[in-house]
């Protein structure tokens, strides 16, 4: 059976203040209270520590850098920006020497 959204998010927030509470065995009153839905996460300083950490440290797999041409965040499989549609890094700048250089195709030969 799937777990709803919110109780995804309970169990997992659960799950982790399990992993690293066992790491701090002197107890301790919960300093944060995180509620989904009806539901609320009690969490000592060495949890929300952690959590603070594992949040900031998170990066999107999605995320893969700023466009060089505009600074937009978002580049798809191939670095080809969705904001100006230019391609980006070594890729983007290779796509753009050689369409510099392009003369266009060859001028066909009498026949």
């Amino acid at each position: 059976m799937a777990l709803s959204p919110q109780e995804e998010v309970v169990s997992a927030l659960r799950q982790f203040a399990e992993r690293i509470d066992v790491f701090d065995p002197a107890p301790g009153p919960a300093v944060v209270e995180i509620t989904v839905g009806d539901r609320t996460v009690p969490m000592r300083a060495p949890v929300v520590r952690a959590l603070a950490e594992a949040l900031r440290a998170y990066q999107d797999p999605r995320d893969r850098g700023t466009c060089d041409q505009c600074g937009g965040p978002r580049l798809d499989d191939n670095f080809v920006c969705a904001d100006c549609g230019q391609p980006s890094g070594v890729f983007g700048q290779l796509l753009r020497e050689r369409a510099a250089r392009y003369e266009g195709p060859p001028p066909e030969l009498p026949g």
